[in-house]
């Protein structure tokens, strides 16, 4: 009991309140155990995804904005994606979920780690992802501040290693979007997998969770334009 106590409390800071089944995960595990891992890659409806998992779980869910917020997280990943061992409950302890790269990249470790999570297979068209993808985050690589070159070296070295890093060739990319895809539909089990898109919302995460729909819309956030003003570029026309 103990053990939840004490990350309701963290959690607390984030403006979230612990979902009973979390809490129930911690002390029976001793530890916190993903509820969901997140096998989609970037642009995919990971950031909605995020505020989503958040609000059903009442925890914190990891994301790529994760790691230019707490640059203290990056070693253990750049040890991660340099193939050294990781201990991924002690990386992820203060979450009860995770959405979007670098956690996508490495789906086959964490849903490994975490045997009774939901693996949720965010998906979309491969040519709205590109299109979408390269008009943002894979303008993200030169615009970000010094402080954070070393990790944006690393997720360059992860899309080599487990994706692809030929971000301005299309077929390319496409081709290993696709890729990604069809390798979680053939490794994991039909009774963990969720395959889903934006516009399915809440209630295929919340059948399959075994939690209430809420009552409010689905969040809808970080679209092509947010991000690039995020990131100083203009709106695309």
């Amino acid at each position: 009991m103990a053990q939840s106590v004490e990350h309701e409390r963290r959690w607390a800071g984030h403006g979230l309140r612990c979902n009973a089944e979390v809490r129930a995960r911690i002390d029976e595990g001793g530890g916190v155990e993903l509820v969901v891992v997140g096998a989609g890659v970037g642009r995919t409806g990971t950031h909605s995804l995020k505020f989503a998992l958040e609000q059903l779980l009442g925890a914190p869910c990891h994301h790529m904005l994760e790691m230019l917020a707490n640059p203290d997280q990056v070693p253990a990943w750049i040890d991660a994606i340099e193939g050294r061992p990781v201990d991924w409950s002690a990386m992820l302890e203060r979450y009860g979920s995770i959405v979007d790269w670098p956690g996508g990249s490495f789906w086959p470790e964490l849903s490994a780690a975490n045997p009774n999570a939901l693996v949720l297979l965010s998906v979309r068209d491969a040519d709205s992802w590109y299109r979408s993808a390269s008009n943002t985050i894979f303008l993200a690589f030169d615009r970000v501040p010094p402080e954070a070159a070393p990790w944006m070296d690393a997720v360059r070295k992860l899309l080599h290693d487990r994706f692809s890093d030929r971000l301005e060739d299309p077929t390319a990319m496409m081709d290993a979007y696709e890729r990604h895809n069809a390798a979680v539909r053939a490794t994991v089990p039909a009774a963990r997998l969720l395959e889903w898109t934006l516009g399915d919302g809440w209630e295929p995460i919340c059948e399959r969770l075994d939690l209430p729909v809420p009552a409010e819309p689905f969040p809808v956030t970080n679209s092509t334009s947010e991000f690039r003003e995020m990131i100083g570029l203009p709106p695309l026309h």
